[in-house]
């Protein structure tokens, strides 16, 4: 596992930068997150990992293990979309996902992405807003998704 950015919170949580983390607690976050459907192979997990710009685990420093993530997809110049954001429901409304959407956008800004987007769960609008998201008018979010057995 490579950090490659640390940020402490009243020396509870860590955020860190990573190429791979535990499978089996990423696993955990996708499910708490509504999105792990059964079928998929937690053995691809470093792969999404990897295959990300940035992700971003919160850690529980205290036990070493993730409470919460986030990932960007980017060409890594121009555009960037945060997604699979997560924090698990205990650690929620004590400043994890804020300490994670800061991590994120902090790296994006240093390398000069400007334009960073993501589709917000309905109810979330304050939280986000709260660090500079807007809506979009005049735009729809749209998805193409075919079930993926392999995934």
């Amino acid at each position: 596992m490579k950090n490659y950015r640390s940020k402490d919170k009243d020396d509870h949580i860590r955020v860190d930068l990573v190429r791979s983390w535990k499978e089996e607690q990423i696993m955990e976050l996708y499910r708490a997150g509504g999105w792990w459907k059964e079928g998929m192979d937690q053995k691809r997990i470093n792969d999404l990992i990897k295959g990300s710009f940035l992700f971003a685990v919160a850690i529980d420093i205290s036990t070493g293990n993730a409470v919460g993530m986030g990932r960007v997809i980017s060409d890594g110049v121009a555009d960037a979309y945060i997604q699979d954001f997560v924090v698990l429901e205990n650690w929620r409304n004590l400043g994890v996902g804020k300490l994670i959407l800061e991590t994120l956008l902090g790296e994006c800004w240093s390398r000069k992405i400007a334009w960073i987007g993501l589709i917000a769960e309905p109810g979330k609008e304050d939280f986000y807003g709260a660090l500079g998201f807007r809506p979009m008018l005049f735009h729809v979010p749209m998805l193409l998704s075919r079930e993926a057995k392999e995934c």
